[in-house]
């Protein structure tokens, strides 16, 4: 199969699954639909079950990749899923009241001696990061070991920033879409294109619900999608692109903590057309 019709079956498939998927756990939604539901920012409720939608359509799409891409792909996709779910289902109620928001906060609950979900979260998606990364380079010299550490963290870490742009309707779904675009130029990009048709499928499969503020991504959704957009990246780049990358990620992490991804969006007009193209 050629790299294109392979990214496009990627995509498809990607769809087709999370079509499939959203319709069956709108049905019988596991818990009842009462467990899923959450208060937006604008005071609405709105239902986490696009989470493992998109989780689902996403780890389907990745199988369409080759070896060892697709593999590593769906065990990034299926852990941060995992680990993100457990988040938003046990989440105690005095955590975030407490502090324990943001990567900062729940790294001070956990010097305090209290481990929160989204620190289980962290812990889960950095071990499943390294993981993926490994059966990706199956690194054999010291160097390579590095190397898929340094991989490892890439995957956990756009599994995270992802995360912190699920704060309004459509934008995390819009900026994981864009960001797989941007890996598909280039002769290097071979290996990385279905996987970024995957995260480019998932996203259409559960946007236009997204955009309407009927339904979120969550901590299962945009962690699996950017466990496989880290993944993609991997399969783009070699080191010093991912170490670029990897800077980038951390830079806009530790930004976070300090400045609102949503007053920057705001405050430029470019942007902030762009986060609200498509909302009611």
């Amino acid at each position: 199969m050629s790299p294109l019709l392979r990214t496009a079956a990627a995509a498809a498939a990607a769809r087709g699954a999370g079509r499939r998927a959203g319709e069956l756990l709108r049905r019988r939604p596991p818990g009842g639909a009462a467990r899923w539901d959450r208060t937006n920012h604008a005071g609405r409720t709105v239902t986490l079950l696009e989470g493992p939608t998109a989780a689902l359509a996403v780890t389907t799409g990745t199988l369409a990749a080759t070896s060892p891409w697709g593999a590593a792909g769906a065990l990034a996709a299926v852990g941060a899923a995992g680990f993100g779910a457990l988040d938003d289902l046990t989440e105690r109620a005095g955590d975030r009241a407490g502090g324990a928001r943001g990567l900062a906060g729940h790294l001070a609950a956990l010097r305090r001696g209290r481990l929160t979900t989204g620190a289980w979260k962290v812990l889960g998606i950095g071990v499943t990061g390294l993981v993926a990364a490994a059966v990706a380079e199956r690194p054999r010299t010291p160097v390579a070991v590095a190397d898929t550490v340094l991989g490892g963290a890439l995957v956990a870490g756009s599994a995270n920033l992802l995360n912190l742009f699920d704060l309004r309707p459509g934008r995390a779904a819009k900026v994981a879409a864009v960001a797989a675009l941007s890996l598909c130029p280039g002769r290097a990009a071979g290996p990385a294109r279905p996987l970024a048709g995957a995260v480019a499928g998932a996203c259409t499969a559960v946007l236009a619900d997204d955009l309407a503020g009927r339904s979120m991504l969550g901590d299962t959704g945009a962690n699996a999608l950017g466990a496989v957009l880290g993944v993609a990246a991997l399969a783009r780049w070699r080191r010093p692109g991912r170490v670029a990358a990897l800077a980038v990620v951390v830079g806009l992490t530790l930004a976070s903590e300090k400045v609102s991804f949503s007053r920057v969006i705001e405050a430029q007009p470019l942007l902030r057309e762009l986060d609200r193209l498509g909302r009611p």
